[in-house]
Protein backbone atom coordinates (compact mmCIF):
# COMPACT_ATOMS: atom_id res chain seq x y z
CA UNK A 1 0.00 0.00 0.00
CA UNK A 2 1.44 3.38 -1.01
CA UNK A 3 1.80 6.40 1.21
CA UNK A 4 -1.10 7.99 -0.70
CA UNK A 5 -3.57 5.82 1.18
CA UNK A 6 -2.17 6.84 4.55
CA UNK A 7 -2.23 10.50 3.55
CA UNK A 8 -5.83 10.26 2.36
CA UNK A 9 -6.96 8.68 5.63
CA UNK A 10 -5.08 11.26 7.70
CA UNK A 11 -6.51 14.18 5.76
CA UNK A 12 -10.05 12.77 6.02
CA UNK A 13 -9.68 12.54 9.80
CA UNK A 14 -8.32 16.09 10.04
CA UNK A 15 -11.46 17.29 8.27
CA UNK A 16 -13.53 15.94 11.21
CA UNK A 17 -11.81 18.21 13.73
CA UNK A 18 -13.67 21.33 14.81
CA UNK A 19 -12.35 24.50 16.38
CA UNK A 20 -11.97 24.26 20.15
CA UNK A 21 -11.82 20.46 20.30
CA UNK A 22 -9.72 18.54 22.78
CA UNK A 23 -8.16 15.61 21.00
CA UNK A 24 -6.48 12.27 21.54
CA UNK A 25 -3.45 12.20 19.26
CA UNK A 26 -2.30 8.75 18.21
CA UNK A 27 1.04 7.38 17.11
CA UNK A 28 2.37 6.02 13.84
CA UNK A 29 2.98 6.75 10.19
CA UNK A 30 -0.67 7.32 9.27
CA UNK A 31 -1.16 9.61 12.27
CA UNK A 32 1.84 11.63 11.06
CA UNK A 33 -0.23 12.59 7.99
CA UNK A 34 -3.17 13.46 10.23
CA UNK A 35 -1.02 15.77 12.35
CA UNK A 36 0.34 17.57 9.30
CA UNK A 37 -3.16 18.05 7.89
CA UNK A 38 -4.46 19.18 11.27
CA UNK A 39 -1.71 21.78 11.65
CA UNK A 40 -2.46 23.11 8.16
CA UNK A 41 -6.05 23.87 9.23
CA UNK A 42 -4.76 26.28 11.90
CA UNK A 43 -7.54 25.53 14.39
CA UNK A 44 -7.61 26.36 18.08
CA UNK A 45 -7.20 22.78 19.30
CA UNK A 46 -5.01 20.84 21.70
CA UNK A 47 -4.54 17.18 22.41
CA UNK A 48 -3.13 14.45 24.61
CA UNK A 49 -0.26 12.69 22.79
CA UNK A 50 0.01 8.91 23.06
CA UNK A 51 3.80 8.84 22.74
CA UNK A 52 6.84 11.02 23.16
CA UNK A 53 7.30 10.87 19.37
CA UNK A 54 3.83 12.34 18.82
CA UNK A 55 4.44 15.00 21.46
CA UNK A 56 7.67 16.03 19.72
CA UNK A 57 5.93 16.23 16.34
CA UNK A 58 3.11 18.35 17.80
CA UNK A 59 5.64 20.81 19.19
CA UNK A 60 7.26 21.06 15.75
CA UNK A 61 3.88 21.72 14.13
CA UNK A 62 2.58 24.10 16.79
CA UNK A 63 -0.25 21.82 17.96
CA UNK A 64 -1.06 22.44 21.62
CA UNK A 65 -0.55 19.65 24.12
CA UNK A 66 -2.64 18.60 27.10
CA UNK A 67 -1.59 16.65 30.18
CA UNK A 68 -3.62 13.46 30.43
CA UNK A 69 -4.08 13.75 34.21
CA UNK A 70 -5.69 17.17 33.76
CA UNK A 71 -8.30 15.91 31.28
CA UNK A 72 -11.59 14.24 32.15
CA UNK A 73 -12.87 13.82 28.60
CA UNK A 74 -11.72 14.31 25.03
CA UNK A 75 -13.95 15.23 22.10
CA UNK A 76 -12.23 13.02 19.55
CA UNK A 77 -9.36 10.55 19.42
CA UNK A 78 -7.65 9.78 16.11
CA UNK A 79 -5.22 6.88 15.94
CA UNK A 80 -4.02 4.15 13.61
CA UNK A 81 -4.30 0.37 13.74
CA UNK A 82 -2.09 -2.57 12.88
CA UNK A 83 -5.18 -4.61 11.96
CA UNK A 84 -8.94 -4.28 12.27
CA UNK A 85 -11.94 -6.45 11.53
CA UNK A 86 -15.40 -5.52 10.29
CA UNK A 87 -16.66 -4.98 13.86
CA UNK A 88 -13.92 -2.35 14.33
CA UNK A 89 -12.06 -4.44 16.86
CA UNK A 90 -8.40 -3.47 16.51
CA UNK A 91 -4.91 -4.65 17.20
CA UNK A 92 -2.51 -1.83 18.06
CA UNK A 93 0.98 -1.48 19.43
CA UNK A 94 3.23 -2.00 16.44
CA UNK A 95 4.79 1.32 17.36
CA UNK A 96 4.98 0.37 21.03
CA UNK A 97 2.47 2.94 22.33
CA UNK A 98 -0.39 0.54 23.10
CA UNK A 99 -0.79 1.36 26.80
CA UNK A 100 -0.98 5.12 26.33
CA UNK A 101 -3.09 4.68 23.21
CA UNK A 102 -5.64 2.63 25.15
CA UNK A 103 -5.77 5.10 28.03
CA UNK A 104 -6.35 8.02 25.66
CA UNK A 105 -8.92 6.16 23.55
CA UNK A 106 -11.03 5.45 26.62
CA UNK A 107 -11.16 9.18 27.43
CA UNK A 108 -12.66 10.14 24.07
CA UNK A 109 -16.34 10.57 23.26
CA UNK A 110 -15.51 9.46 19.72
CA UNK A 111 -12.61 7.35 18.49
CA UNK A 112 -11.83 7.34 14.77
CA UNK A 113 -9.32 4.89 13.36
CA UNK A 114 -7.20 5.79 10.35
CA UNK A 115 -5.50 3.08 8.32
CA UNK A 116 -5.06 1.74 4.83
CA UNK A 117 -7.58 -0.70 3.41
CA UNK A 118 -5.15 -3.62 3.54
CA UNK A 119 -5.28 -3.52 7.36
CA UNK A 120 -8.83 -4.91 7.26
CA UNK A 121 -8.69 -8.65 7.98
CA UNK A 122 -11.16 -11.49 8.69
CA UNK A 123 -9.41 -12.47 11.94
CA UNK A 124 -6.91 -10.64 14.09
CA UNK A 125 -3.42 -11.77 15.16
CA UNK A 126 -2.83 -14.34 12.45
CA UNK A 127 -0.94 -12.21 9.91
CA UNK A 128 0.23 -9.37 12.16
CA UNK A 129 1.25 -10.34 15.70
CA UNK A 130 -0.68 -9.01 18.66
CA UNK A 131 1.48 -6.69 20.80
CA UNK A 132 1.29 -7.34 24.54
CA UNK A 133 2.95 -4.96 27.02
CA UNK A 134 4.69 -6.76 29.87
CA UNK A 135 6.65 -5.61 32.91
CA UNK A 136 10.32 -6.62 32.50
CA UNK A 137 10.29 -8.76 35.67
CA UNK A 138 7.65 -11.12 34.26
CA UNK A 139 8.67 -11.64 30.64
CA UNK A 140 9.67 -15.32 30.89
CA UNK A 141 6.59 -16.44 32.88
CA UNK A 142 4.30 -14.53 30.51
CA UNK A 143 5.95 -16.12 27.47
CA UNK A 144 5.42 -19.61 28.93
CA UNK A 145 1.77 -18.87 29.67
CA UNK A 146 1.18 -17.54 26.15
CA UNK A 147 2.75 -20.64 24.62
CA UNK A 148 0.53 -22.92 26.71
CA UNK A 149 -2.47 -21.02 25.39
CA UNK A 150 -1.52 -21.56 21.77
CA UNK A 151 0.22 -18.29 20.95
CA UNK A 152 3.56 -18.00 19.15
CA UNK A 153 5.18 -15.17 21.16
CA UNK A 154 8.40 -13.30 20.40
CA UNK A 155 9.98 -10.70 22.68
CA UNK A 156 10.47 -7.54 20.64
CA UNK A 157 14.15 -6.86 19.92
CA UNK A 158 15.11 -9.63 22.31
CA UNK A 159 13.96 -7.53 25.26
CA UNK A 160 16.07 -4.50 24.42
CA UNK A 161 13.03 -2.51 23.27
CA UNK A 162 11.23 -0.50 25.94
CA UNK A 163 7.97 1.42 25.71
CA UNK A 164 7.71 5.02 26.90
CA UNK A 165 6.54 3.55 30.22
CA UNK A 166 9.64 1.33 30.49
CA UNK A 167 7.98 -1.98 29.67
CA UNK A 168 8.76 -4.82 27.25
CA UNK A 169 6.58 -5.71 24.26
CA UNK A 170 5.83 -9.32 23.37
CA UNK A 171 4.52 -9.82 19.82
CA UNK A 172 2.27 -12.88 19.68
CA UNK A 173 0.71 -14.50 16.64
CA UNK A 174 -2.21 -16.89 17.00
CA UNK A 175 -2.49 -19.60 14.32
CA UNK A 176 -5.82 -19.23 12.51
CA UNK A 177 -6.50 -15.86 14.13
CA UNK A 178 -8.47 -14.99 17.25
CA UNK A 179 -11.96 -16.46 17.44
CA UNK A 180 -13.20 -14.12 20.19
CA UNK A 181 -10.97 -11.03 20.68
CA UNK A 182 -13.04 -9.70 23.59
CA UNK A 183 -12.57 -12.88 25.62
CA UNK A 184 -8.89 -13.03 24.64
CA UNK A 185 -8.32 -9.45 25.78
CA UNK A 186 -9.73 -10.17 29.24
CA UNK A 187 -7.78 -13.42 29.52
CA UNK A 188 -4.50 -11.76 28.57
CA UNK A 189 -4.86 -8.87 31.00
CA UNK A 190 -5.43 -11.35 33.84
CA UNK A 191 -1.98 -12.90 33.32
CA UNK A 192 0.28 -11.61 36.11
CA UNK A 193 2.87 -9.29 34.60
CA UNK A 194 0.80 -8.24 31.59
CA UNK A 195 0.14 -4.50 31.63
CA UNK A 196 -2.28 -4.50 28.69
CA UNK A 197 -2.89 -6.17 25.37
CA UNK A 198 -3.02 -4.47 22.00
CA UNK A 199 -6.63 -5.54 21.50
CA UNK A 200 -9.00 -2.58 21.36
CA UNK A 201 -12.54 -3.89 21.78
CA UNK A 202 -15.69 -1.73 21.63
CA UNK A 203 -13.64 1.47 21.50
CA UNK A 204 -13.55 2.57 17.85
CA UNK A 205 -16.64 4.30 16.48
CA UNK A 206 -15.53 4.60 12.85
CA UNK A 207 -12.62 3.75 10.58
CA UNK A 208 -11.32 5.78 7.65
CA UNK A 209 -9.49 3.43 5.29
CA UNK A 210 -7.30 5.08 2.70
CA UNK A 211 -6.76 3.60 -0.75
CA UNK A 212 -3.81 3.92 -3.09
CA UNK A 213 -5.87 6.10 -5.46
CA UNK A 214 -6.42 8.65 -2.69
CA UNK A 215 -10.03 7.74 -1.97
CA UNK A 216 -11.25 6.82 1.51
CA UNK A 217 -13.65 4.11 2.60
CA UNK A 218 -15.54 4.72 5.85
CA UNK A 219 -16.65 1.93 8.16
CA UNK A 220 -18.87 2.49 11.19
CA UNK A 221 -19.13 0.19 14.16
CA UNK A 222 -22.16 -2.09 13.77
CA UNK A 223 -25.13 -1.06 15.87
CA UNK A 224 -25.72 -3.01 19.04
CA UNK A 225 -28.67 -5.43 18.73
CA UNK A 226 -31.82 -4.21 20.45
CA UNK A 227 -32.91 -6.43 23.33
CA UNK A 228 -36.34 -7.93 22.83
Amino acid sequence: MTDDGKRAAGEAAAALVEDGMRLGLGTGSTVAHFLSALAARDLDVAGVPTSEATADRCRELGIGLLEVNAVEELDLCVDGADELDDTLTLTKGGGGALLREKVVATLARRFVVIATEDKLVPRLAERFPLPIEVVPFAVAPVIRTLERRGFAPVVRDGGAYRTDSGNVVVDARYPGGLEDPAVTDVALTLIPGVVTSGLFVDLADAALLGRADGSVRRLDRPAEPVAS
